[in-house]
C-alpha cells in the first residue's frame, strides 16, 4: 500500500471496523428495515449505505467533499436535509397501525426493494457527520507527500465500502432474524417498529441542530 501512498493501512483497517460497530443513522436504517420487512431489506438497505459510502469516496477523493464542509450554507444545508429525512423515516415508522386479524403482518408495510435501496443511499449522503468523517479521516492514513493521493483515497474508500458492506451485511441478517421470530407475535413487532422509529426521530433532531 506504501507505494499508492497509503500509510498504517492496518489501523486504518481497525478504526473503521471500531467505527462500524458504533450505532448511527446508518445502521438505525438497516435495523428498522430488517425488523420492518425482513432480511432481504435489510440486506438491500446495506448495499444501499455502501453506495452512499462510494458516493463520499469519489467525493473525498476529487476534492467535492471538502467544498461542502467549507462552504457553511452547503453544509448546514446538508445537515437539515439529513435531519429532515430521518425525521421523515422515524415518524412514518412510529405511525405504523396495528395489524388487523385479517391483514397479512408481511404486507403491512412492503416497501418495494429498489425504494428501500434509494432511501438507504439518500440516508447516508445526506449524513453530515460522514462528510466531516471523510474529510477528518482519510487524510491520516495518505501520506502528504505522494503523488498518488486521488488513487490512495479511492483505495481508503474501497476497502472502507467493502468492510462496510460485509458488518451491515451482519447486522441486517442478525436484526431480520430477530424480528423474524418476534414477528410471531405481531404486537411485538409493531413496537419494535415504534423504538427504532423514535430513535430514528431523535437521531435526526440531533443531526439537524448539532453544532458540528
Amino acid at each position: 500500500m506504501n507505494t499508492f501512498g497509503i500509510v498504517n493501512f492496518g489501523l486504518f483497517c481497525v478504526a473503521v471496523l471500531l467505527l462500524n460497530a458504533t450505532p448511527g443513522p446508518d445502521t438505525a436504517y438497516i435495523i428498522g428495515r430488517s425488523v420492518a420487512q425482513g432480511r432481504a431489506a435489510g440486506m438491500v438497505s446495506a448495499l444501499g449505505i455502501s453506495v452512499g459510502c462510494l458516493f463520499h469516496s469519489v467525493a473525498s477523493a476529487f476534492g467535492l467533499t471538502a467544498i461542502i464542509a467549507t462552504s457553511a450554507t452547503a453544509f448546514m444545508l446538508v445537515k437539515m436535509a439529513g435531519g429532515a429525512y430521518l425525521i421523515y423515516l422515524g415518524i412514518r415508522m412510529v405511525m405504523t397501525k396495528p395489524i388487523r386479524p385479517t391483514e397479512s403482518p408481511i404486507l403491512q408495510d412492503n416497501r418495494p426493494l429498489p425504494k428501500i435501496f434509494w432511501q438507504a443511499v439518500l440516508t447516508n449522503i445526506l449524513n453530515p457527520k460522514v462528510v466531516l468523517f471523510f474529510l477528518s479521516f482519510f487524510p491520516q492514513f495518505v501520506s502528504t507527500d505522494t503523488e498518488h493521493k486521488t488513487t490512495a483515497f479511492l483505495l481508503l474508500g474501497a476497502t472502507f465500502v467493502i468492510m462496510s458492506t460485509i458488518w451491515n451485511s451482519g447486522t441486517a441478517f442478525l436484526a431480520g432474524t430477530l424480528a423474524r421470530r418476534a414477528g410471531r407475535n405481531p404486537h411485538i413487532k409493531l413496537w419494535l417498529e415504534r423504538v427504532v422509529g423514535s430513535a430514528f426521530v431523535a437521531l435526526g433532531i440531533k443531526l439537524a441542530f448539532s453544532k458540528n
